[in-house]
């Protein structure tokens, strides 16, 4: 699921575009301030941006424009501005957003530029027939049983596979050791459940962008 974050001080405004957002089947993170927004910079999570340029407080949309191309190049940005300026739309252009939308702005076609710039980034991942999920930045395919980020595959073994598919599946929810053990090698399998913290470690070095939360003398869970 894409998780986009929405970056505007206009309490009304960020309800409305955020409900859309999540009716649309998305996730949506909302900020008021700069400063509370900025924090999340290097969220692998978050899938596109929506930055309003004027923001209370000392951080503006541009600032946190760059702090995000100085991380990440290839994240959608969409610039939002009521000043109706050309500078504004230039000097977003110029920083590094894909769109600017000047207010008051179309919900509808927020919504049409979210969908169209969410499939220019990451390949049409929406048609119901496409058995593929996004988490962190990665792109998992379960008909190929193959990762990707940012187009580059992860060479992921056949266990480290079916342990990543196996967390996918069960998001959140907090397994022990031997419950992984019995899901990822069978109901007969005789040996140390060590073999599960071994096989996290590879996935976590080669996936260091997923949360893997480790519950200390019992298991672990995706978050």
């Amino acid at each position: 699921m894409y998780k986009i974050a929405l970056v505007e001080d206009e309490a009304n405004l960020s309800s409305i575009v955020s409900k859309y957002i999540i009716t649309e089947g998305y996730e949506c993170l909302c900020f008021n301030t700069g400063e509370d927004a900025i924090k999340y910079i290097n969220d692998k999570s978050i899938s596109l941006w929506i930055l309003d340029i004027m923001l209370p407080g000392l951080i503006s949309g541009y600032d946190i424009l760059k702090q995000i191309r100085a991380n990440d190049s290839k994240i959608p940005v969409i610039f939002t501005s009521a000043r109706d300026q050309d500078i504004d739309r230039i000097m977003g252009l110029e920083l590094g957003s894909d769109d600017y939308l000047s207010k008051p702005y179309s919900i509808r076609e927020l919504m049409l530029r979210i969908k169209n710039m969410l499939s220019r980034a990451y390949g049409n991942l929406e048609k119901e027939n496409l058995n593929v999920e996004q988490i962190s930045g990665y792109i998992v395919d379960f008909d190929k049983r193959i990762v990707t980020l940012d187009g580059e595959n992860i060479n992921l073994t056949s266990k480290e596979y079916d342990l990543l598919y196996f967390l996918l599946k069960n998001k959140s929810k907090a397994f022990s050791r031997d419950q992984i053990l019995d899901e990822v090698w069978g109901s007969d399998y005789y040996g140390s459940d060590r073999v599960v913290d071994d096989l996290m470690r590879r996935l976590r070095q080669k996936m260091p962008n997923l949360s893997v939360e480790t519950i200390y003398g019992y298991g672990y869970r995706l978050i």
